[in-house]
């Protein structure tokens, strides 16, 4: 992977654009896809395996605990299948503001016209009336504010979502003006009012029992927080996770959409295991000049702190169309220059007609813009940023990477129990893949042993670079004589079946020895 890395600042022949992308191991950058309706089916995950999809996201917005049971089973039986690794992320509802239409007919909105926003939800949803699941709009809004509706959240192109004025106040109800024509389809749409601070708590009682019954069931990777505003909000949901037992151990990742969690960023970071950016909402609460300028700001921290950034919202076109706009396609290899870890796919592999070809696309971009990626100047600034002196781990991490920059090495393989030192290794984004052999160890709680490592291994399928092996625990960390057969040895053979590794090459290894950690470069024979 290290051959194929070049910098812009370099003579590029431009015929050498139209060459084919040569076969990799597979995109660094990792793709978090939302399964639904569209990608629910045992051959269809299957595929998006396949092509990439690195983490399923289960939105609990869509359909009930029952119908994401039979899609995790699907999924179950895909990996298996696959024998490709995939983490589970449960996104929570949190305090978002819905309209409800029972009767699933169309609506259309004309231009100029006005319409009701109503609490009360026994009136049916039309062109003149749209109930909502907010009993308090009416007290959060005034004159003039901006409100948007739709399955997707209005961008100033679709026809499917609708930009709303507030008209006046009456007593529950909020009407409004229609400021552009648009047919709103489907059972529920997603209401946002632009810079309004809504009432409600962040994790809501609906999302504590699907977390408690959903989520311990089936022990997820990743908890989404939606609308996270504060730092108190990931305080409380990890309180909350830490009393389930099983998921005490759980990653969150604080989902920043609006103003308010922008403006508490910097605590939230401290306080979350990582950052998804949802472009949807902020987009709307931003100044398009600003969305950029938040972005990049965003992932630079995230960066610093050794933490996933996740970017939102990048192909959208590809909802309903087989290619991306090109506008989009240079918004996905930006991200990844950005330096975010992972690309999330909502509504295109939800509901879209082909989330499949969608999560081979954003790979192969993602792929070729790692390609120029800037490492040496992003691991300057990184090393900078961390300063001296260093802890022993960031320490060992960096020389890890430099030396396996230095020799040119194929491929970095770090040993862990907790995966802690292989994403510190990661943090320094190396050019080549790091792969991440975590060793189980034995543990009790007093009542029952097991192992631990499945949860550690598909926590690091979020993180840019690195790809989790699960070692045998009969396997020694080395081997003590020729019939024994290392992990080590399975990292290899790992390496070599998946084109990471060939004859010759050199390989960064980093490991614990005794109390000491050591890196140390191989180089492999025939």
């Amino acid at each position: 992977m290290h051959s194929n890395h070049l910098l812009l600042e370099e003579p590029i022949r431009m015929a050498s654009i139209l060459e084919p992308s040569k076969a990799s191991f597979s995109a660094m950058t990792k793709i978090v896809g939302t399964l639904g309706p569209s990608s629910r089916s045992v051959e269809v995950i299957s595929a998006c395996l396949k092509a990439g999809l690195s983490v399923a996201r289960f939105d609990f917005s869509w359909r009930d605990a029952e119908f994401h049971q039979e899609t995790l089973e699907n999924l179950k039986t895909a990996i298996k299948s696959t024998k490709k690794l995939c983490s589970v992320m449960l996104d929570t509802v949190g305090p978002e503001l819905q309209v409800v239409n029972k009767t699933e007919k169309a609506i259309t909105l004309k231009a100029d016209d006005k319409v009701i926003l109503t609490p009360d939800k026994g009136q049916e949803a039309s062109s003149g009336i749209l109930p909502i699941n907010f009993a308090g709009l009416a007290k959060a809004v005034k004159k003039g504010d901006t409100i948007f509706i739709g399955q997707y959240l209005f961008t100033g192109s679709e026809i499917t979502s609708v930009w709303l004025e507030v008209n006046e106040v009456k007593d529950d109800d909020v009407v409004c003006f229609i400021k552009n024509s648009a047919t709103l389809a489907g059972s529920l749409f997603t209401l946002h009012a632009s810079q309004i601070r809504i009432d409600l708590p962040t994790l809501s009682a609906k999302d504590k029992e699907v977390i408690a019954s959903w989520g311990v069931k089936n022990k997820i990777d990743f908890l989404s927080l939606s609308y996270t505003r504060h730092a108190e909000d990931v305080r409380e949901a990890r309180d909350y996770l830490s009393k389930l037992g099983d998921l005490s151990s759980t990653q969150i990742f604080a989902k920043i959409e609006n103003v308010e969690g922008l403006t508490h960023f910097d605590e939230i970071l401290q306080e979350a295991d990582g950052i998804i950016l949802s472009r949807g909402n902020l987009g709307i609460d931003l100044p398009p000049e600003k969305v950029f300028f938040f972005q990049k700001s965003a992932v630079y921290k995230c960066n610093m702190a050794g933490k996933p950034a996740v970017v939102t919202r990048v192909v959208d076109s590809m909802t309903d169309n087989l290619r991306p706009t090109r506008a989009e396609a240079t918004d996905v290899a930006n991200a990844v220059l950005d330096g975010c870890d992972a690309i999330l796919l909502g509504a295109e592999t939800l509901r879209g007609l082909y989330p499949v070809e969608t999560i081979s696309t954003v790979g192969k971009i993602c792929a070729e813009a790692e390609k120029v990626f800037h490492q040496d100047q992003y691991f300057k600034r990184t090393v900078k940023f961390v300063g001296e002196p260093m802890t022993h781990l960031e320490s060992i991490a960096s020389s890890a990477v430099r030396a396996a920059l230095k020799v040119k090495a194929s491929v970095i393989i770090c040993f862990t129990s907790s995966g802690r030192a292989a994403r510190l290794i990661a943090k320094y984004r190396p050019t080549m893949p790091v792969l991440s052999v975590v060793i189980p160890r034995l543990r009790t709680n007093q009542l029952k042993w097991s192992f631990s490592g499945a949860f550690e291994a598909r926590q690091s399928l979020i993180v840019r670079g690195l790809f989790p092996l699960l070692a045998d625990p009969r396997h020694p960390a080395e081997s003590t004589n020729a019939t024994n057969e290392s992990v080590l040895k399975v990292a290899l053979d790992h390496g070599k079946a998946s084109g990471l590794i060939k004859s010759h090459d050199r390989v960064v290894v980093c490991q614990k020895v005794g109390d000491a950690s050591v890196v140390k470069i191989i180089e492999l024979e025939d």
